[in-house]
């Protein structure tokens, strides 16, 4: 990324706001383990409720008022609860029941995305409420409803707490469930719902967690080895083929761009890939990530304020993973490769030197500009080996790439740049379901000249102009023609100050829910359609 000190730049004033500057994170209570049974209104307890826009009283609300007395209808009325969407009124104490929580839907239709953010809403609260059961009633009849609302509830109670004392001395750790009680989620499916929750939405919600430790680990917990090793571990029992380059094998395929950028760390590099075969004779779609463990910018490096946060420069390769994790453990009709390229971007007498010319895997070569623009780097020779070992003729790549790009879309939408329309169009219709939204940017022409070299077929930067797009354009030299691609600029995206209703402050994995929904939307209908052939 570009190296410009943080208090001269707006750019990157608003790169370290957006993507939290905050030393902690909020801890949480323990998350509670996900049970399913029959919709029924409790007598007592704590209880949560979704309520339309305008507070009809009527359905689940109309049986709690009757219940308190009528003390709901006066709540909300003193209260001029409305109902409006992520709105909600806290009531404990109230008419017999510990804890009373209402969450307002809007007056959107009720998507499966909704009901992800009333799980996550609601979870969040259950996560801070005593006692060992929590309602959370539902009584419409969508599909999968109970599925969905526990999906958000699995994503909105995350916490990492494994570095907290006290949490280590209780017995707690980052991903126990024994300690927080139950969420339990009352729904016309009954206890039925359990399965579509284990067999279809579990996984996912699995591999966003695992993806949202990885990129929460520090960098002396976490480097290229590690993250290989901790993949392996993850996929233990899944049916997909691991394979890992060390440096021997990078050198023999001659991957200089990725060993340039590991040259400077005692931690060497690592190319990590999964593939998953679940969708019979088609190419995989791979699934690129940048995986810098740690970002000092090498010899390009960069300012000390707020450094940190160059932990998480990996979030691209952990969502990847993360992806492939959830579509491996549903048992995805889809043939897909996640490929992380791993590396710790570091100043030493080893390290690469802007001025560098740089030969890469497909023998095309570049010149260094700065050595803080290293994404791109091991990206280019990660998008190439997807090609020439695995055919894929779908390439999507995942990076936190650009300081530029939160500039220009802050932490609302992730950068897609792409020269397909239905590619960029899938993505767009996936992110916008799955609650991980993109806006599409140019690819102008002209990047091709900005990043002309007189000495090297092209440079890895150095224009003041359209950076995320040079950082696009010079990924997408190395797209062979014929072949679809992608690239996500996730650098606004990949960690929060702000908590969301699925998403609490910290580690977003943002790409795994996204992969996912274009997996359901696109791949695995074309994979069935080709079987009834």
């Amino acid at each position: 990324m570009p190296s410009i000190p943080i208090a001269a730049s707006p750019v990157l004033r608003l790169f370290a706001i957006v993507c939290g500057v905050t030393a902690a994170l909020p801890l949480l209570a323990a998350p509670r383990s996900l049970a399913f049974e029959p919709y029924a209104l409790p007598q007592s307890g704590s209880v949560a409720i979704a309520v339309a826009d305008g507070a009809p009283m009527q359905g689940e609300l109309a049986q709690l008022d009757a219940a308190t007395g009528g003390a709901i209808a006066r709540a909300i009325a003193t209260a001029k609860f409305k109902g409006s969407q992520d709105s909600k009124l806290d009531l404990p104490g109230i008419g017999g029941y510990d804890r009373v929580l209402l969450v307002g839907l809007g007056k959107e239709a009720v998507t499966p995305r909704l009901l992800q953010d009333v799980g996550g809403m609601v979870a969040q609260v259950a996560a801070e409420t005593p006692g060992k059961r929590f309602d959370l009633l539902w009584s419409g009849d969508q599909a999968d409803a109970a599925a969905h609302l526990a999906f958000g509830a699995s994503l909105g109670q995350y916490r990492f707490n494994r570095y907290k004392s006290k949490r280590r001395a209780d017995g707690d750790d980052e991903t126990s469930t024994d300690n927080g009680g139950t969420l339990v989620i009352r729904t016309p499916a009954g206890a039925a719902a359990t399965q579509t929750w284990t067999t279809q939405w579990k996984p996912v919600a699995d591999g966003v967690e695992f993806a949202r430790n990885l990129v929460t680990e520090p960098g002396n917990a976490l480097w290229p080895e590690e993250f290989v090793t901790r993949a392996h571990q993850a996929f233990a029992e899944l049916p997909v083929k691991i394979e890992v380059l060390d440096e021997a094998a990078m050198q023999r395929l001659g991957m200089g761009a990725i060993l340039a950028v590991g040259r400077g760390s005692v931690r060497p590099p690592r190319l990590l890939a999964i593939h998953y075969d679940g969708g019979g004779n088609q190419a995989p779609v791979a699934l690129v990530g940048k995986g810098i463990t740690f970002d000092s910018g090498g010899i390009s490096i960069k300012p000390s304020d707020d450094l940190w946060r160059m932990k998480y420069d990996m979030t691209g390769a952990a969502s990847v993973v993360g992806a492939v994790l959830g579509l491996a453990g549903r048992r995805a009709a889809v043939n897909v490769v996640a490929i992380a390229a791993l590396a710790e971007n570091m100043p030493s007498g080893s390290a690469a030197h802007p001025g560098d010319v740089i030969t890469t895997m497909s023998g095309k070569t570049f010149e260094v500009m700065s050595t803080d623009a290293e994404g791109r780097m091991v990206l280019s020779d990660a998008v190439w080996y997807a090609q020439h070992k695995y055919g894929a003729k779908t390439v999507i790549d995942i990076a936190t790439l650009t300081g530029a790009i939160v500039t220009a879309l802050g932490d609302e939408y992730a950068g897609l740049f792409a020269r397909d329309d239905v590619l960029a169009e899938q993505l767009q219709n996936a992110g916008k379901h799955a609650g991980e939204e993109l806006w599409r940017m140019p690819l102008h022409a002209s990047y091709k000249k900005d990043l002309e070299s007189p000495i090297a077929d092209l440079r890895n930067g150095g224009s003041r102009g359209a950076s995320a797009g040079l950082g696009a354009h010079f990924i997408g030299e190395w797209i062979q023609p014929g072949t679809r691609w992608a690239h996500l600029d996730i650098a606004g995206m990949a960690w929060r100050n702000d908590a969301k209703p699925t998403t609490p402050a910290g580690a977003t994995a943002f790409g795994v829910r996204l992969f996912d929904r274009y997996a359901r939307d696109y791949l695995e209908t074309r994979a069935e359609s080709v079987r009834a052939e």
